[in-house]
């Protein structure tokens, strides 16, 4: 079950991670979230997926079970930035305005 959430969890979260950097590229920000946040985050992401995916692990899903609170500490470090950064781009726009 973990796997699956994972694998699925990991891309919408890249997906995110991009709209957020197009997002606060348009703003005119004193912080530069995009290369202080937006891409290690999405390094960090791309990273966990190609390493899934990879050749080297295929076959690994057995083991990597019992790994689930590794797993699950990806997940929520993930989310709770992307989290993070919706906040700051809300304050961001209110503040442009």
């Amino acid at each position: 079950m973990v796997d699956r959430v994972y694998k699925g969890d990991i891309p919408r979260l890249k997906k995110e991670l991009l709209r957020l950097k197009g997002e606060f590229s348009g703003l005119d920000s004193k912080t530069d979230w995009a290369k202080l946040r937006i891409e290690p985050l999405l390094q960090h992401a791309e990273a966990l997926e190609e390493r899934l995916n990879s050749s080297e692990f295929s076959k690994e899903f057995s083991r990597l079970r019992k790994g689930v609170s590794m797993f699950h500490s990806d997940l929520v470090y993930l989310r709770d930035n992307v989290k993070a950064l919706e906040g700051v781009l809300e304050s961001e726009k209110k503040r442009k305005k």
